[in-house]
């Protein structure tokens, strides 16, 4: 894993600034640092190595293809580019391989096939740059599922001139001479509705995020870049659900464990050590035990404890890793340990985020990069096998609204939602359910949260948004994503929608995101194993029944883990991966950070959130112990700006 930067139309100072931008992305990539410039310098891109695979310098990048047309700076692993190589050499496409890197692979597949064919070939994690010297041709890429990050924008000069920029890190872009983009308010709303910013967005105008699946092309001039797709999500699902499995659930069971299997012999496979994260849960473990089934080493394991009983899952890991045979590492952290994270975060994601389970993702890839280099995840199971709890109550809840006729529905929200003294808690919550259209719409209200109410929507005029002025967005709105756009019934199990919807949008922006920059702040990798292009295809095949049944979930997972672990060792609650915020926000020290960044003063001078609700929200808290999650969505928001001198 690595980072890649770049730019073009930066010939003044160009050197210092892709140095800057590399320097900034130092711990994607501690073990080497490449330039490569246009003999113009009109393009030059940035890379930054974690060495994985071909640790010599034959793997360096960026690297000129054979021909010597095509330059690559990429961030990723192609776990298929044994098989794509010997394909080359059987075809005679390539004579001989300077090294056993993956990279040289995925460089001469472009120049054997093109870049689009290469990029439906390849099974892997990934954003990349190339850049076709022929066709003075920069494209970026990112992978079908959005396990890498990749930012670009277009940015002026001083004489008004495009210089269109791209990164791993959006720190890297903002590090970059004259950067002065503003903070974008259309993103406030989303941000304090999810917690995140939703792709294609970033927090700052001008800067967006390259979508999962998409290939991004700009030529000379470079000036104009034009967006294609070259995989989707939503297709593979409704392909999947228009030619469903149609054998019997243990035969669904033994052909995903053939998918899985396939993706974790690929994905163990490593110059340097590789282990996983185990925790007490369904995805985790059958990840871990396929793992160690197919290695003739103990394969280890990693897991932290934590101090609160409601939230350790780590005496059950220990269980699970005793039973399967791993190598297990556990680490107990303390509040104080987490607590000190704090300082760091904002750092770490570059743009606003407050998914708090970033806080231990953190420190167990803290702990992990003491011993391994490569560490595999269990995350996805969720979102491809109805594994959320929210998943079975919206479905509970839509199907008793929805016997009321949506015109009183409507009527009833309305008459609620206007009420400004319900405008939190659970009858703002049922206002907002009421006037759902749909399951899946219900399932973006349910969402929302009370955290519009926080942010100031500046009035348009013809020459933009006008600053110091503006008008409260109501806490019953919507804010508005793609999501928002999503066609309900798309898929015919409404269930499956949800599914579909989080894989579209909160996994990649949310689960991926904190897995990348965690893991990435210490210089580790991770891979995901259930994310493989055949599982997830697979995956979407199967029918409703085979995921959750009588009240199971994830039931296929079940029944290819319980072939390797006691089902009476998994039959237990999950505590999740949560850490009590609710608690430390009252203690000495992080009490008085809080209060510092909710100032009354420094949020009106800022004028981009409202004073008084902010206000309200930690009154509540600390007056009425109220808690809601978006007083962490302000805090991160705040620590943000603060860091970034916004």
């Amino acid at each position: 894993m690595c980072g890649i930067a770049g730019f073009c139309n930066w010939k003044k100072d160009w050197q210092k600034n892709i140095e800057r931008m590399n320097e900034k992305m130092y711990h994607r990539g501690p073990d080497a640092s490449g330039i490569w410039s246009s003999d113009d310098h009109r393009v030059v891109l940035g890379h930054r190595r974690l060495s994985i695979i071909d640790l010599s310098p034959s793997g360096a990048q960026p690297m000129v293809s054979h021909n010597g047309r095509y330059v690559i700076a990429y961030n990723g692993e192609v776990y298929n580019y044994i098989k794509i190589k010997q394909m080359l050499l059987d075809e005679g496409r390539v004579t001989a391989f300077r090294g056993s890197s993956d990279t040289e692979v995925l460089l001469e597949a472009v120049s054997a096939y093109g870049f689009e064919e290469a990029l439906k070939m390849i099974k892997g994690m990934f954003a990349i740059a190339l850049y076709d010297q022929q066709e003075q041709t920069l494209f970026l890429a990112r992978d079908r599922v959005g396990e890498k990050p990749l930012f670009y924008g277009l940015l002026k000069d001083n004489i008004n001139n495009d210089r269109f920029v791209f990164a791993s890190d959006l720190n890297s872009i903002s590090s970059l001479d004259g950067f002065s983009n503003p903070i974008n308010p259309h993103i406030l709303g989303d941000y304090m509705r999810y917690g995140y910013i939703a792709a294609p967005y970033s927090v700052y105008e001008g800067i967006w995020k390259l979508q999962p699946g998409k290939i991004l092309s700009i030529k000379v001039p470079f000036n104009k870049p034009s967006i294609k797709t070259y995989w989707s999500m939503q297709d593979a699902a409704v392909l999947g659900q228009r030619n469903l499995f149609t054998g019997t659930e243990t035969e669904a069971a033994e052909e995903l464990e053939r998918y899985l299997r396939d993706s974790i012999a690929g994905q163990m496979a490593a110059d340097v050590p590789v282990g996983a994260f185990l925790s007490a849960g369904i995805d985790s473990s059958t990840v871990v035990s396929l793992m160690q089934s197919m290695s003739q080493r103990k394969v280890r394991t990693f897991t932290i404890g934590m101090w609160d009983e409601k939230f350790n899952e780590a005496p059950v890991a220990k269980e699970i890793a005793s039973h399967l045979g791993t190598e297990h590492t556990e680490v107990y952290i303390t509040e104080e340990n987490a607590r000190r994270v704090l300082p760091n975060l904002s750092d770490m994601f570059g743009e606003p985020f407050a998914d708090s389970s970033q806080i231990p993702t953190y420190l167990v890839s803290k702990i992990t990069r003491e011993h391994v280099t490569v560490s595999l995840s269990g995350d996805g199971g969720d979102e491809l096998f109805c594994g959320y709890n929210t998943y079975y109550s919206i479905d509970r809840i839509w199907n008793k609204t929805k016997k009321i006729p949506y015109p009183i529905r409507k009527m009833a929200s309305v008459m609620l939602g206007a009420a400004g003294e319900i405008r939190h808690g659970g009858l703002a919550t049922r206002a907002r359910l009421l006037g759902a259209r749909s399951m899946e719409d219900m399932y973006l209200r349910s969402e929302i949260g009370e955290g519009l109410a926080l942010v100031r929507r500046h009035p348009k005029s013809d020459s933009g948004w006008i600053p110091g002025e503006w008008e409260e967005i109501l806490p019953w709105e919507a804010g508005h994503t793609l999501m928002d756009e999503y066609p309900g019934g798309l898929l015919a199990e409404p269930q499956h929608n949800l599914m579909l919807m989080d894989l579209l949008m909160y996994h990649p922006d949310d689960i991926l995101n904190k897995v990348d920059r965690t893991a990435m702040a210490v210089s580790l990798e991770t891979r995901v194993p259930m994310l493989d292009k055949d599982v997830v295809e697979f995956a979407w095949t199967l029918p409703l029944s085979f995921r959750s049944k009588d009240g199971v979930s994830k039931k296929v997972l079940r029944d290819i883990l319980y072939r390797y672990v006691p089902k009476e060792l998994m039959e237990r609650p999950k505590k999740g991966f949560s850490i009590p915020l609710h608690k430390w926000l009252k203690e000495p020290g992080l009490r008085e950070w809080a209060e510092s960044l909710l100032d009354a003063d420094l949020i009106e001078k800022q004028s981009l959130l409202n004073a008084p609700a902010v206000r309200k929200l930690w009154d509540d808290y600390i007056q009425r112990d109220i808690w809601r999650v978006q007083i962490w969505y302000v805090l991160m928001f705040q620590d943000w700006m603060r860091h970034h001198e916004v």
